[in-house]
């Protein structure tokens, strides 16, 4: 059983399209056509239906696919674990991280680790801190540099490396700006532009809001913190947003009470074996942090 052929299985079935799969793996879409079907005459039966421009995983396919993963995974764990043994910081490392991680934190880190180890090949994703988790516990990635979940997956290991204080914050127009005594409850009364529903700084906010049984008008929702804080200085509501991002366009609301904070970090699986340059990274964090 060719490995690049369940590789193709694997991307077909999470684009649910051969076109976006033949994208991520760099080839064309007749190529991935082939393995599909170099896989399915193999195995002597059909993995996925095609129905006009649509196509869904057969039960066949269904019964394929966790260990298609497993195989994957497996595979790569021995090559990172033989590499290794050689004791030498070299060769690929994909890890995923948020905008707002790699605008405001990673140069910092990334800059001396590129310099010191120039035979490591960085591939960086961007994308949202829940989705590089799931890429992490999917075998896509090797390393997350998340803002860490409050409840991780039980396959995911959490090594903490930033705290990032939250805030409230508003324009300096903002009928809540300057006032000397701001009350959680104050905040229903305004409309609120939020990180979105199920995103980890959104959960950090809503765990911090239940015990005061607060309905918040939210307005508007994105994932991209930078949105967000353009959105709050032209006057369109008030946010939560990390203390670093505070600046002439927007400030800090001191609300009673009211004290948030979310860490960021880096996600692993603890089933698999961490490369060299993995390792080395999650060590430059930790001393950083240290310093």
């Amino acid at each position: 059983m060719e490995l690049d052929n369940l590789k193709a299985f694997i991307w077909v079935s999470e684009q649910g399209s051969f076109s976006r799969a033949a994208e991520r793996l760099f080839i064309t879409q007749p190529a991935v056509s082939k393995r599909i079907s170099a896989l399915e005459t193999e195995l002597k039966t059909q993995l996925f239906d095609r129905i006009g421009h649509k196509i869904s995983l057969t039960e066949a396919g269904k019964a394929l696919m966790p260990r298609a993963r497993r195989i994957l995974l497996e595979v790569e764990d021995c090559r990172r674990a033989l590499a290794n043994l050689s004791e030498e910081i070299a060769g690929p490392l994909q890890i995923g991280t948020s905008h707002h991680i790699g605008l405001h934190r990673l140069p910092a880190v990334l800059r001396p680790f590129i310099n010191a180890y120039p035979d490591v090949q960085l591939n960086i994703q961007f994308m949202d801190s829940e989705e590089a988790c799931n890429a992490v516990i999917h075998g896509e990635l090797e390393l997350g540099i998340v803002t860490l979940p409050l409840a991780p997956a039980n396959t995911l290991h959490l090594t903490p490396i930033w705290q990032d204080p939250l805030v409230i914050v508003t324009n300096k127009d903002h009928p809540l700006y300057g006032r000397k005594k701001v009350v959680a409850k104050d905040l229903a009364q305004h409309s609120a532009i939020l990180p979105a529903t199920g995103t980890f700084t959104r959960e950090v906010l809503e765990q911090t809001l239940r015990p005061l049984n607060i309905d918040l008008d939210v307005g508007m929702s994105t994932n991209y913190l930078e949105t967000i804080k353009m959105l709050v200085s032209v006057g369109l509501g008030w946010s939560v947003l990390p203390q670093s991002m505070l600046d002439d366009d927007i400030d800090m609301v001191n609300v009673v009470n009211l004290k948030m904070e979310r860490t960021l970090g880096v996600v692993s699986h603890i089933e698999r074996t961490l490369s060299n340059p993995a390792r080395t990274l999650i060590q430059v964090l930790k001393d950083m942090r240290q310093g």
